[in-house]
């Protein structure tokens, strides 16, 4: 979600290289492509909200009340919603740890674009425990389920964190080890989006010559990987095509 978003289509068509395209909720909504695949979507935030801007990542369900109801039975916070949104139903919800997340009945964009070394777009959940997470959202979302179509879940034991696969490819990591009560909110359990790009370095460059920041190379965890911030401050990370190794 974006305070402006003829502004945030500029900067990641720059930064990311997308083209973007509309959906079915709305001249206030936006739909990111990379190389013609649907990435992402961005928003208009409604002027009199005060709330910050950031990445939200959205797990398609198929009853956003009984989602919406599992969250609260184990814990978590249901904080807007479900409500009627375009097509379809939509919540905002935080995990047990803080990790902020949204939920999506309705219509999906086909072809979406999800994990694997190729694809333009994956997630990463940094929270305090791993396994308590992926079980969290394994009962709210049906993960390792027996229904078609449904997501696996794995664990990688020489660097502790869980994988989540579908169809073969996996499409989100969670890692364990932050702290809920760190002083820097940046820091708390969260979820992070991450998209791939030819050159890491032009991708910063581009950034910050727009207005957004970049973590510098030396002080990334990953020689692979970037953090930058768009002008609005809503952080999310690159990753350049020689890292399929790590994922």
């Amino acid at each position: 979600m974006a305070r402006d978003l003829d502004a945030s289509k500029e900067f990641y068509s720059a930064v990311l290289g997308w083209e973007f395209g509309p959906a079915h909720l709305g001249e206030a909504f936006a739909v990111g492509f990379a190389s013609g695949v649907p990435v992402a979507g961005i928003g208009a935030l409604p002027p009199t909200l005060s709330i910050p801007v950031t990445w939200t990542p959205y797990f398609a369900v198929d009853d956003a009340d009984v989602t919406a109801a599992r969250i609260r039975e184990r814990s978590g916070t249901v904080a807007v919603g479900p409500l009627s949104f375009g097509t379809g139903r939509a919540a905002l919800a935080a995990d047990r740890d803080g990790a902020v997340f949204g939920i999506w009945q309705g219509e999906a964009i086909p072809d979406w674009g999800m994990g694997g070394e190729a694809a333009p777009a994956w997630l990463e959940l940094h929270t305090r425990n791993a396994f308590d997470a992926a079980i969290f959202y394994g009962e709210v979302l049906e993960w390792a389920c027996d229904h078609a179509g449904c997501c696996e879940v794995a664990y990688v034991e020489e660097d502790d964190r869980i994988l989540l696969r579908r169809a073969g490819r996996t499409v989100a990591r969670l890692h364990g080890g932050t702290l809920a009560e760190a002083p820097d909110p940046h820091l708390r359990p969260r979820w992070r989006a991450h998209f791939r790009v030819p050159d890491l370095d032009a991708a910063a460059e581009a950034a910050t010559a727009l207005g957004g920041t970049a973590v510098p190379a030396a002080d990334s965890a990953f020689p692979h990987e970037r953090t930058l911030r768009d002008r609005d401050g809503a952080a999310f990370s690159i990753v350049g095509p020689a890292a399929p190794g790590r994922f």
